[in-house]
Formats: structure tokens, sequence, C-alpha cells
């Protein structure tokens, strides 16, 4: 990311370009498809070997033995009890299949994926030396020479998925994300076109505010109890009909018999200028801390936002108050995945709120 660095008003934190002077600027452009957002968040894998496709269906949440070539789509890692350790962006080109993930787990990930080979045809391997991945629309990454591209599947219902969210519309019904697969080369000639005004960047708060508008769960969202149903997740990377994996059984019985115990929601944080809370803030209903927050953004339309995660009994209308810094802040919720959320359970479309002028 030295590259990125010393372009003009470039913040970057560990890696990462975060911003480049101004955030809600950079959202709309990113939007807009004029704007690239190169993630040095994400780390990149690549799977080898014949057996590729049908080892990894077998040790994750996604139905992959037949994925085409080309095709994207999004699978998790649980522990044995259904918890989400990992979760991947994955494409196969027809030798490789790419798996986009979180950097800061990339490398324990690497590692159970290697102790997991038997005596199978396959090989893992680390790409992150001499890849990168490079965000945007459709159109915006087309311009890329890209080794792979992977589509966000999100807010679609895949082939063995179910979605709990039932808003009309869903926030994210127009998203249109890609994340390309690069050379460190080519990430290179862009921040060099960036630098001469040839090409226009972004930075990760942009690309985080608008998956934090679209209810997009990811990394911030896992905390090491976090079940799929909770944040919505069945929705993209989970196959109910597949074969076994760890951590089926819970996934079953949850889906089945209904009511996770935690949900996922929305929040609008009131005043256009607070102080955005940090993930793991308390999130408190008549001064009884009822959940925390997974993630917040300052968004260029609906000003401060930010999703958490609340216990299953909470009220849907309830009254909700964010510690950010020193300050409590008012929050409205607004439901994404219902309180009795299941199989079983039919739950009415509930209405957005209105967005923030």
């Amino acid at each position: 990311m030295s590259s990125l660095g010393a372009l003009p008003g470039a913040v970057v934190d560990d890696g990462v370009l975060a911003h480049l002077g101004n955030p809600l600027g950079e959202q709309r452009a990113l939007r807009a498809g004029r704007a690239l957002a190169p993630l040095g968040a994400r780390a990149v894998l690549a799977v080898t070997g014949e057996d590729r496709l049908s080892w990894l269906d077998s040790i994750s949440s996604q139905s992959l033995a037949r994925l085409p070539a080309g095709v994207s789509t999004e699978t998790l890692v649980l522990d044995p009890h259904g918890h989400v350790e990992h979760a991947a962006g994955v494409v196969d080109d027809g030798e490789s299949t790419w798996l986009l993930v979180d950097r800061a787990r990339s490398d324990d990930l690497l590692a159970w994926l290697r102790r997991m080979r038997f005596r199978l045809r396959v090989d893992p391997q680390d790409r992150s030396e001499t890849h990168a991945v490079v965000a945007g629309t459709v159109a915006a990454v087309a311009a890329l020479t890209a080794d792979a591209v992977w589509h966000d599947p999100w807010p679609g219902v895949a082939d063995g998925g179910w979605g709990y969210a039932h808003a009309e519309p869903h926030p994210g019904a127009e998203r249109d994300w890609c994340e390309a697969v690069v050379s460190r080369d080519e990430l290179d000639a862009l921040a060099a076109a960036a630098a001469r005004g040839e090409r226009e960047l972004a930075g990760a708060l942009a690309a985080d505010a608008l998956r934090v508008a679209a209810w997009r769960p990811a990394a911030g969202e896992v905390d090491g109890r976090t079940l799929p149903h909770e944040v919505d997740w069945l929705r993209t990377a989970v196959h109910l009909d597949k074969g076994c994996y760890r951590g089926q059984e819970t996934v079953a019985k949850v889906h089945n018999l209904g009511r996770p115990p935690r949900r996922l929601v929305s929040l609008q944080l009131d005043g256009s200028d607070v102080l955005l809370p940090e993930p793991g803030a308390e999130v408190q209903a008549e001064g009884e801390t009822v959940g925390r927050i997974t993630s917040a953004a300052r968004h260029f339309e609906e000003g401060p936002i930010a999703l958490a995660l609340v216990t299953r009994t909470l009220a849907v209308d309830a009254p909700l108050t964010v510690v950010a810094g020193d300050e409590t802040v008012a929050a409205a919720q607004e439901t994404i995945v219902p309180p009795d959320a299941g199989r079983t359970v039919a739950v009415p479309r509930l209405p957005r709120l209105s967005r923030r002028r």
C-alpha cells in the first residue's frame, strides 16, 4: 500500500487506505461507478488441485462441488457448534478457486485448510504478497486487468439459502459490488493513474459505509459466538440442503426451530455530527445493556448509521441508546432479523425507515 500512501490526502492505517480526505464524496463516487476502492483489509487465498471444489464443499457451509467457472458465491467455516469462524467470497476460474477473506483471520484460515487436506489433491496458498483486492461497481472493475472477479451475491437468496430480512425494498437491492483480484503491479499502476488525476479512488471508510447501509454482514459482525442466522447470512453463504459439514447440526436446528439467540438490527443514530461508536460499544434499552455495535459508519445520505447484535427478546420498537465515547446517543432500530426468524415462522414484510435528508 506504499504507492497509495503517497497520494495527496491519503490516510493509510496498517496497510489499509482509509480515505483520501473526503470520505463522503468518495462514497458518492464509489456508488456511482466513478471510483475504485483498494481493500487492504482483504487477503487473497487460492486453492488449486483436482479435488478443490468437492473438498471445500465438504468443509464449509456452501454447496461448491459443482460451482461453474466464473460464478461467484460465498461460504462460511463454522466451529462444531455452528459459530462463524471465517467467511470467504468464492469464485473459481477453472484451475484455481479464489477465496477473498478478512486479512486479520487469513493466517488462521490457511493453517486450518492445510490441516484438513489429508490425502486429497488440493493445495491452499496465500497469494496476498503478489495480489491485492480492488472493489467497485461492475462497470468500474471491468476496466481492471484482473485474475479473478468476485461479484457480491448480497442480498439475493442463493439456491439452498434462506432470507430472514423482510424489508421492502431491501436496502441492498440495488447493490452493485465486485471485488477484483489484481496483481500488485496493477495496483501500483492504478495508484500512479490516480496521482496523475486519471483515475478516482475511494478508501475503506467509503466502502464500509455502503456495506453497512446495505445490511451486509462481514468480519465485523463475527465475535466468536455469531451464528449465521443472527446476521441473515443464510441468505448468501449457507446451503440448507447440502451434505454434512462442521456445524451443520446447529445450523439446521436453529433454522428449523427458529429463534436464534441474538438478531442483527440497523441503527440510525441521532445527530448528524455524533461521534461514531466503536465496535463493541453498548446498546442500551431503559438503562440495560441489550446488545453491542458490530459496525458503524457515516453515510453520505443517511448520516451516522450502525449495525448491532441485540438480544432476541428485545422489542422491535424499543427506543435505544448507544454509548459513543463519553456520549449516550439515541438510536432508532430497524429490524433485519426478526425475533422469531426461522423456517416455520411467517414474518410480515416490514417497511423501511425513511432516509435522512
